[in-house]
């Protein structure tokens, strides 16, 4: 291990334009990630009827994923700082596909959960490289417009994988019948590797990190103790034991931060980077984020309930009923980090939260107006207005968090913001069942389920909408503009602006 960062780290090079062709691999696979969260909700009716599934399989399937996915962020960021971005991206990459190769030809519903939780582990590799190399390849100037992309990526990844996942389901290839939207992964993981091993520039800390092998420890206890009840409790009856492990998940982390400041004064170490939590705009970024991601893992798995099982929609027209939100969200996405948030900073993901809360009101009010009659087009205005509030959102957020961070850090940071939002969906999917199923009858006639399920979507659309609220409070604590965007900023040579970066701005 050397102590040198490679040059392309300390003075990324503004002309190189292999970069531009790094970040469409990298981007790619966020996106096959983001696809694989969502498909699997789609395909579940058939892989349960091909496969004889048990309802806990089931379950562990989705939920299988979830879990390892979040144990392993943090763990995958710190190793990409330590051992290099590219090379845990490419074995995140090679594993992700090899795992969903498992997954595709899985033989038994125990062969199908273990691949789903090895395909987790790989994504927690990967995805966390995504937002490092970024952050290690391009000038500060130029990241709002990469994180434009990003944003209208997540977008896209939002619905795509409900529509792809009912496409492949609905055509049965091959007679394969749910298997390929495991295998759809399989050429974009080969060509992703081939094209990372030749475009994507290796950069990682530059100083000798070692692996914090107690801390990694822990924030998996933790997670898994905060996470496991989260994603089980409605299943097995919400029991004590549940609540008792939650609570004793805080007791872990609360551990965690004593041992991280111990391990990082001691040999400068540790798992989690401490020290980033005095960076403002990344500690308020972390808090936005957490409470942000409570508010979609509310909102989209509560939709698909209302529109697949209230309104007894099949999954393609559900899944096209979304597209509009995509488009919205991919575009405002976009314009918010090139033209609004260099003018307007903070305001602009202010403004996305009203936005975005507006839009949830006008779907509040569509609902009751239309009813069980409602039509995928009656749902276009609240989407539009939903996803253009989203979009001002995401990639600003993004841009914000990182934007003050050391790049010796960037992969812990990274892990750290993708792990608080897979926290952030897991408590928001335990709410559903306070928000959406507790308002349900347990029992009801097939006539009563379409009106109950409406009615349950109106109410859980309350508590988006006040989540939105809570989020646009909780913006005042975010810096008034990212550290790029002060003025003069993107006039900085590529050299001056690397040579700053790794200030730290309070």
């Amino acid at each position: 291990m050397t102590s040198t960062e490679t040059p392309s780290l300390a003075q990324p090079d503004a002309g190189d334009r292999r970069r531009w062709i790094a970040l469409a691999i990298v981007m790619t696979a966020a996106f096959m990630d983001l696809v694989d969260v969502t498909i699997v909700n789609i395909a579940i009716p058939s892989i349960k009827h091909d496969e004889g599934a048990s309802f806990s399989q089931i379950q562990w399937i989705t939920a299988g994923y979830a879990l390892a996915f979040a144990a392993g962020l943090i763990t995958g960021g710190r190793l990409g700082d330590i051992h290099g971005r590219k090379r845990l991206f490419l074995i995140g990459v090679g594993g992700f596909t090899l795992a969903s190769a498992l997954c595709g030809f899985a033989a038994n519903p125990e062969m199908l959960v273990a691949s789903r939780i090895l395909q987790g582990g790989m994504a927690a590799m990967m995805v966390p490289q995504v937002l490092s190399i970024v952050h290690a390849t391009f000038p500060a100037h130029e990241r709002g417009k990469v994180f434009g992309l990003f944003g209208a990526i997540v977008g896209l990844g939002a619905v795509s994988g409900p529509l792809l996942g009912a496409l492949l389901t609905e055509w049965n290839l091959f007679g394969l019948e749910w298997r390929p939207i495991f295998l759809i992964n399989l050429p974009v993981g080969v060509v992703a590797l081939s094209l990372g091993r030749r475009f994507i520039t290796e950069s990682k800390a530059p100083k000798a990190l070692k692996l914090d092998l107690v801390g990694v420890a822990l924030v998996t206890l933790g997670l898994l103790m905060l996470l496991y009840p989260l994603t089980r409790g409605r299943e097995l009856g919400w029991p004590l034991w549940g609540y008792a492990s939650m609570v004793g998940a805080l007791g872990v982390f609360a551990g965690l931060v004593v041992y991280e400041r111990r391990k990082s004064a001691r040999d400068g170490s540790p798992l989690v980077e401490l020290s980033l939590f005095k960076v403002k705009s990344f500690a308020a970024g972390i808090a936005v984020q957490t409470v942000f991601g409570i508010a979609l893992g509310i909102f989209f798995l509560v939709w698909t309930l209302y529109m697949q099982v209230g309104l007894g929609w099949r999954p393609l027209r559900a899944g096209l009923t979304g597209v509009p939100f995509s488009i919205a969200v991919s575009m405002a996405a976009g314009m918010s980090v090139q033209k609004l948030v260099p003018r307007f900073g903070r305001k602009v993901l202010q403004a996305g939260a009203l936005v975005m809360a507006a839009g949830v009101l006008i779907y509040i009010a569509e609902s009751e107006r239309y009813g069980l009659g409602i039509a995928s087009w009656q749902m276009a205005l609240p989407l539009v207005v939903m996803g253009a509030g989203m979009g001002l959102i995401v990639a600003p957020l993004t841009d914000a968090v990182l934007s003050e961070v050391p790049r010796e850090h960037a992969g812990s940071a990274s892990g750290l913001i993708n792990t608080v939002q897979q926290m952030g969906n897991a408590l928001g999917l335990g709410l559903v069942s306070v928000v959406f199923f507790g308002v349900i009858d347990d029992r009801l006639t097939r006539a009563q389920v379409g009106p109950a399920f409406v009615n349950a979507f109106q109410h859980a659309l309350w508590w988006v909408a006040g989540v939105m609220g809570v989020i646009f409070l909780l913006m005042f604590a975010l810096p008034k503009r990212p550290a790029q965007h002060v003025e003069g900023a993107g006039e900085l040579p590529a050299e001056d602006t690397a040579d700053k970066q790794p200030e730290l701005v309070s």
